[in-house]
């Protein structure tokens, strides 16, 4: 462990910071920073890159230029999970920015054997992962439209709505364009990096995964460099069921943890859907899950559980996907 650590408080305008001494977690410094390229430079000249770690929560695109300057600048860095800092901290009184930067730098200090220096994913990667979260937001939209168009035209039997429905459809227009082109950017950044195109050929070839469902594998794994175990997969996009039990008293159903990625299950949800329409094998094991007493969302389950392990295998070796017909 180097010998300072240094806790940030990301927000929307500044950085808090708090330096700690990793020996006896005494205070060094504190102060506050503009949340801007030059700001954070001119800042970092201060500190020795061989002794000092930063650590900051993960709060999106608000920490996404102090991340790339420490990168750029060769400081070694930690992205902390705001829940896992929150549940380690126990009952906690009063909150402040200066004290919530001590107690990340604390954290770290602390948790320093289970902690991994964070990394970038390439340049290619982060443009995919930027306008792929923004065609989630206007899917979101989108379908908000369309349900808000279905009650309207019940309601326009009775009343006279039709130039608010054609707003309405003039604004659904203008969404499925852009979803459209953000996914034929996707498309172009992707079959102008050869190795993410080799990934998106591999995928795209098992029965059920679509465009977009590879595409969210690929940014969401760093194309299969973040996570190598297609288990640890499962349990990030909440596929991976787990037991609930304790002692001979207590003993619940085995079931998906609620701390997901929602948006990623959807898509793979949608993926084994489709699965077990054209694939007999994936139908097979569908219908023996609902033969054996299995709810239709727990087969579907274990279909979507499935369809990531064959991500996994198809990435790994140099053989394409085979399509088995039993």
């Amino acid at each position: 462990m180097k010998k300072n650590v240094i806790g940030v408080d990301v927000s929307k305008d500044t950085l808090d910071y708090c330096i700690l001494d990793v020996e006896n977690h005494s205070k060094i410094g504190k102060g506050t920073i503009a949340n801007e390229e030059k700001a954070i430079l001119k800042w970092l000249r201060e500190f020795d890159v061989e002794n000092t770690i930063i650590s900051f929560e993960h709060t999106g695109h608000y920490g996404a230029l102090l991340a790339w300057v420490l990168e750029d600048s060769k400081f070694v860095y930690y992205i902390i999970n705001p829940l896992d800092l929150q549940r380690s901290l126990g009952i906690q009184r009063g909150k402040s920015d200066v004290v919530d930067a001590y107690r990340i730098a604390e954290y770290t200090i602390g948790n320093k054997h289970k902690l991994s220096p964070f990394k970038l994913p390439s340049e290619g990667l982060r443009k995919l992962k930027v306008l792929m979260t923004a065609r989630e937001r206007y899917v979101k939209i989108a379908v908000q439209i369309k349900n808000s168009l279905k009650a309207e035209e019940i309601l326009a039997t009775k009343v006279d709505i039709k130039k608010l429905i054609t707003l309405e459809n003039q604004q659904l227009n203008v969404i499925e364009k852009t979803i459209k082109a953000l996914e034929k950017e996707m498309m172009d950044i992707l079959k102008s990096i050869d190795e993410l195109q080799l990934s998106y050929k591999k995928i795209t070839r098992i029965i059920g995964v679509g465009p977009i469902t590879a595409l969210k594998c690929i940014i969401e794994t760093d194309n299969f460099m973040k996570f190598t175990d297609a288990r640890k997969f499962n349990c990030h996009c909440g596929l991976a069921p787990f037991p609930y039990q304790s002692g001979s008293s207590i003993k619940g159903r085995t079931k998906t943890h609620f701390l997901r990625d929602k948006t990623l299950k959807t898509i793979l949800f949608n993926a084994a859907g489709s699965a077990i329409q054209h694939d007999p094998q994936l139908r097979n094991y569908y219908l023996d899950k609902i033969e054996k007493g299995k709810h239709k969302l727990t087969a579907l389950n274990a279909v979507a559980n499935k369809i990531v392990l064959r991500i996994f295998a198809v990435v790994k070796r140099e053989e394409p996907f085979v399509k088995l017909t039993t």
